[in-house]
């Protein structure tokens, strides 16, 4: 399917670019309009008590929590003054009826409210309730915010809704400086990842792309549903992310393609069978974890899943259609422009295997070492996760720059009650009575009064009174202000207490609100949740794997691998904000607490893109397992092959991060460290050293399958496969060994058109035979190497089947020749070997063999790599039959320098 995808995009190369192009271009100018569309908070739990009580407040009451807060001061007059009054008092009369609801001061109450005035008395505030709905609130105070300044007095203006409206305006301002600092540095790094001037620019459009896409899908969801803010800066960090990601893997396999010698189409195809086949099952994977934010209830979480699942959909779309089309179009020029530490890099890589390789080998060597110390690292950067303590956030997530948080800091300053947010409670039921207005003749009903001093009594409470009647439902609202902070142990004790006071009548319902009643509802909502949805995921994500993989072992040891990396995330977050370790460097105020909700929000962003990374990884070693089933060469070969791919899409994927850690709120500053640290640990001690130990020491139980799930994984197997084109016949290049492999896979050495002759008694099936040879530390050894491989490329005659081991070739036609006689007759003969460095740290001579009637040219270098180790050297000497049916070895023969001019030939007996 994908190899026909390849095919079709070459095809349509055009087409599809206009496609996307177009797209791209309406995405641009429609989809933006969705960044004015979000939403602030969503942290509460719609289904929760306090929910409850906030949506009957907005309904039937005028908010306890005003929409607007407005301090006034005076440092010469207090509020005794007339003058001070009349200040305040004709400054918010002149407010537009129709955009106010109700305005309460100190001056409107009857008896005088004492927390409505300041300590020194010399500063009041003003609670202003705005009309409409949010939306209308909005422009309500966008029409009257610079009409609260009066005459001679100092004026702070905060609330919820100027709250709501500078974190979303700080946010597009942290979002537009992110852009502007990262994307220089983006284009110099990827310009040395890419290492070409044809393929560095190819992530940006992709990125861009994605992104533009994705706020197209953010407007749709807007109009059925609320999304949170924070949804456009995980758009910008995951689009770019996702497109280094996936511009690294395919361009990385449509180079090997290339190299190989094959054409332009079967490239692409073969690239789309493989690399395309991997991303695709890479972002279902990483969109399965995304989906699990939309279990929980908070629309913070929520919509935020949305956009994450919304950009891997549509970088998936532009890796598999648009990325393609780009490299159908640039061909061999995707290597135009090759920086020269590239060439150095490749050359280097030819001749020793690849600092990847040689690190896949140490690891192959000393796994559990590596196991350990990776493990006990780990350990430490968790280890400040255990006295973690869970918190809502407050306005001092704001730089200390914003109105609304010298609003907050002058009022808890300065005012006596510690909490100017009040613990509301709603009576409900049939026997509160509808329309209900006190006086006289209808005093309060004395089941509520007796309510209300049970209330008064208990400890921190400063006052208990009724804040609103419902017109049209039988409730009345209780605000229960205390001496505390709104988010400290002792309201949260408060809260518990007020709930465990029942009404004395059966009919009556008592909700508890507010905002310190919502964190404990948040909290209990995600305690709940997060099993249920740890668990789904955990499923999918396995099922998945397995699928992909045909092992039963291998998802448990990457959801186990993933949950490692997250842990040492959640340890730096706890030390650096909680702790406040990190706040002279990134300068924030540290609060004591750690939000719940950006935990599970990096929990799992960072999982989807950690197993990202592991199926780049896995994918390899499946396709080296398949072929050879070499654990320990599949693991290496594996690392080898994606070792520089992930630690490059890493690179450049903390850059973006990174710069989010210069954002002005303080909860982008936790996502971005939390995630950066996550992935720097992903990217080089889980992926490049704990996984590779882990499955050496597993060995072949890695791919372990049960019998009864063996056909059941044979009809769902996603794996990756190669899906060649059909008539597709490799080049002569491609039989040569390349840097990137020293064993070519059979496919790649081309077979005369006329049959091959097999000697009787020699099975015509391929094997591998490898000779090792302990790694030495002295220098002689590795001199003595270099001879060997000089002496290789000495005897390397043309790569075919017939010639390829050829000793001479006296133009008799192709064929082995000892010098005595005529050419022999062509029969099938090894590869060219090569000679590199095992998984275990050994010299390996590896021979892929076909049938053989006579020892040939492979057999020579197996006799000298075994010479340098001193023992016996390993021969494959074709079988004669024995008399008894047997087959037996022939006499070991000697190749020689010819006496008479250059080549070789076999030594006789009289020499």
């Amino acid at each position: 399917m994908f190899a026909g995808l390849g095919r079709l995009v070459h095809r349509r190369r055009l087409s599809c670019l206009a496609l996307c192009l177009g797209f791209a271009v309406l995405s641009g100018m429609w989809g933006s309009g969705a960044v004015a569309r979000l939403k602030s908070g969503g942290f509460d739990d719609p289904h929760s008590s306090s929910s409850l009580v906030a949506k009957l407040s907005a309904q039937y009451f005028s908010n306890s929590t005003p929409d607007v807060f407005v301090i006034y001061r005076s440092d010469r007059l207090t509020i005794d003054d007339p003058r001070f009054r009349g200040a305040v008092v004709t400054t918010l009369a002149r407010l537009p009826q129709d955009r106010v609801r109700n305005v309460l001061t100190y001056w409107s109450q009857t008896p005088r409210v004492a927390e409505l005035a300041s300590k020194d008395r010399h500063a009041t505030f003003a609670a202003v309730q705005l009309a409409g709905d949010d939306s209308a609130k909005a422009a309500a105070y966008d029409a009257i915010k610079d009409m609260f300044a009066a005459p001679g007095l100092s004026v702070r203006v905060g609330g919820g809704v100027p709250l709501a409206k500078e974190f979303n305006t700080q946010t597009q301002g942290d979002l537009a400086r992110a852009e502007t600092i990262s994307f220089p540095v983006l284009l110099v790094l990827m310009l040395l990842v890419f290492g070409s001037l044809g393929s560095f620019w190819l992530p940006l459009v992709v990125g861009a792309f994605s992104i533009v896409g994705a706020f197209t899908v953010l407007r749709l969801l807007t109009m059925v549903t609320d999304v949170s803010s924070f949804s456009a800066e995980v758009i910008t960090m995951m689009g770019l992310g996702l497109a280094i990601d996936y511009s690294l893997f395919i361009v990385n396999r449509f180079r090997e393609e290339l190299a190989r010698g094959t054409d332009r189409p079967t490239a692409l195809a073969n690239t789309m069978a493989t690399a395309g086949r991997t991303i695709a099952f890479s972002g279902i994977t990483v969109t399965t974890a995304l989906s699990g934010l939309l279990l929980f209830p908070q629309m913070f979480l929520r919509s935020v899943g949305l956009g994450g699942m919304a950009v891997v959909a549509v970088a998936i779309v532009g890796a598999l259609v648009l990325l393609p089309a780009l490299l159908a179009l640039l061909g061999h020029r995707v290597e135009f422009g090759r920086m020269p530490w590239r060439r150095r890099r490749t050359r280097k890589d030819r001749r020793e295997g690849g600092p990847w390789y040689r690190l896949a080998t140490s690891v192959m060597r000393h796994p559990i070492l590596y196991f350990v110390a990776v493990m006990a690292v780990l350990g430490v950067l968790t280890t400040p996760f255990l006295h973690v303590r869970f918190g809502t956030t407050d306005v001092r997530v704001l730089p200390t720059s914003s109105p609304n948080r010298q609003l907050y800091e002058a009022f808890q300053r300065e005012f006596p009650t510690g909490s100017k947010d009040p613990i509301d409670v709603v009576l409900s039921g049939d026997l509160i009575p509808k329309n209900f207005v006190p006086s006289k003749k209808r005093p309060v009903p004395s089941f509520i009064t007796d309510y209300e001093d049970r209330l008064r009594h208990l400890p921190g409470v400063t006052s208990v009174e009724i804040t609103g009647y419902a017109d049209k439902y039988a409730a009345v609202r209780i605000s229960v202000r205390h001496q505390y902070g709104a988010m400290t142990d002792q309201a949260r004790d408060l809260v518990r207490r007020i709930r465990a006071v029942p009404p004395r009548r059966e009919a009556l319902y008592a909700d508890v609100g507010g905002s310190t009643a919502a964190q404990m509802d948040m909290m209990d909502s995600l305690r709940r949740g997060l099993p249920t949805v740890g668990a789904v995921i955990g499923l999918v994500t396995f099922l998945l794997l397995f699928m992909a993989f045909g092992s039963i072992v291998l998802p448990l040891k990457a959801v186990t691998m993933n949950l490692l990396s997250l842990g040492a995330s959640f340890g730096a977050i706890v030390w650096g904000f909680q702790d406040g370790h990190l706040a002279g460097l990134l300068r924030f105020t540290p609060t004591g607490t750690t939000e719940p909700t950006t935990i599970i929000l990096v929990l799992l962003t960072v999982f989807g893109l950690s197993m990202d990374y592991e199926v780049f990884l896995l994918s390899r070693v499946r396709e080296e397992w398949d072929r050879t089933r070499d654990n320990a060469r599949s693991v290496a070969v594996g690392l080898q092959r994606t070792g520089g791919i992930i630690s490059s899409a890493a690179l450049l994927f903390l850059v973006v991060i990174a710069v989010f850690s210069t954002a002005e709120i303080t909860l982008v500053k936790l996502i971005g460290v939390g995630m950066f640290v996550a992935i720097v640990v992903d990217a080089s001690l889980v992926r490049m050293l704990l996984v590779p130990a882990t499955m050496r020491f597993l060995g072949p139980a890695n791919w372990w399958l049960p019998r009864p799930l063996r056909a059941l994984h044979s009809h769902l197997d996603l794996g990756e496969h190669d899906e060649p084109p059909e008539n597709a016949a490799p080049s002569a290049e491609s039989a040569a060994p390349s840097a990137e492999s020293a064993v070519p896979p059979a496919e790649s050495i081309p077979v005369e058109e006329e049959p091959v002759r097999v000697p009787d008694g020699v099975p015509a099936l391929e094997d591998v035979l490898v000779e090792t040879v302990p790694a030495p530390r002295a220098r002689r050894q590795a001199q003595r190497l270099a001879e060997l491989r000089a002496e290789r490329r000495a005897l390397r005659t043309v790569p075919d089947r017939t010639a390829a081991a050829g000793l001479v070739d006296h133009g008799h036609g192709p064929g082995r020749h000892d010098g005595a006689g005529p050419a022999a007759e062509p029969t099938a003969v090894a590869a060219e070997p090569d000679v590199r460095h095992g998984p275990t740290g050994e010299f390996e001579a590896v021979v892929e063999y076909g049938t053989t009637g006579e020892p040939t040219l492979a057999d020579e270098i197996l006799r000298r790599v075994a010479a340098v180790n001193g023992r016996a050297p390993v021969t494959r000497e074709p079988r004669e039959e024995a008399g008894d049916g047997r087959s037996a070895p022939r006499p070991q023969r000697e190749i020689v320098p010819n006496p008479d001019g250059p080549g070789w030939h076999w030594k006789t007996p009289e020499e």
